[in-house]
């Protein structure tokens, strides 16, 4: 890497009003709302069974502390919630004990995502929205704007892409992708390396919410306790060379 990034800090602004938090919360500051992509419980009970669900404590309790830190009145959950509905019944009890303690701590939002979907997961989640609108943003799970929103001047803030820096190897870096038109978040979960924000695939899923380059968009990466603004997309293959 040829170039070190500036003005690193556990929060960085991205828009008015909008902030990027460590280790890759959004911080809605009018509406006093936290926005948390893709934390995907119970994943290690889904996957092998006899895992330890040691990442459904450690989220939810970074979870609590946020809500405390911020002040926070809500906090909205950007789809994929649970990694699938089908799950032990000890992992359904520790992923409603999580959500619980949430709700006494905020308000808790639920937009659902591909792994829940808006029926699959009501007996867990309970009730879940498409989408749901906040300060003039649409905040949305996946890579398609719903029909009714198509013919829109909408801004979005999106789950679903895991966006991440490739800094060589087997690394991976989450990050934040934020333009004027949307601001897509970071997964939450620790077991998915994402999407490589340089890669086309990444622009074109970018395109449905409406970004025309890759110029328009920037790159803030987050580790557990600092975000790094590493400038426009455009620019991010030449400074990871």
């Amino acid at each position: 890497m040829n170039a070190v990034p500036r003005r690193a800090s556990p929060v960085v602004r991205l828009q008015s009003g909008i902030h990027a938090a460590a280790p890759g919360l959004l911080w809605i500051e009018r509406c006093r709302t936290l926005v948390a992509a893709d934390v995907h419980f119970a994943y290690e009970d889904v996957i092998g069974g006899a895992l330890p669900l040691w990442s459904v404590a450690d989220i939810t309790q970074m979870l609590s502390r946020a809500i405390a830190a911020f002040g926070a009145s809500e906090l909205v959950f950007l789809g994929d919630v649970v990694h699938a509905t089908g799950m032990s019944a000890g992992a359904a009890g520790a992923v409603r004990t999580a959500l619980n303690d949430l709700r006494d701590r905020a308000r808790v939002t639920i937009v659902a995502g591909n792994h829940e979907g808006r029926s699959r997961g009501v007996a867990l989640l309970g009730e879940t929205c498409e989408y749901a609108a906040r300060e003039g943003w649409i905040l949305l799970h996946g890579d398609r704007v719903p029909a009714a929103l198509q013919a829109c001047e909408t801004r979005f803030i999106a789950g679903h892409l895991h966006p991440s820096m490739d800094v060589g190897g087997s690394e991976r870096i989450p990050a934040f992708l934020n333009s004027r038109r949307a601001i897509v978040l970071p997964a939450l979960t620790p077991y998915s390396s994402g999407l490589d924000a340089a890669s086309p695939a990444c622009f074109h899923a970018l395109q449905a919410f409406g970004i025309a380059a890759r110029n328009d968009v920037e790159v803030v990466a987050v580790t557990h306790d600092r975000c790094y603004p590493f400038g426009r997309l455009s620019a991010l293959p030449t400074l990871l060379r």
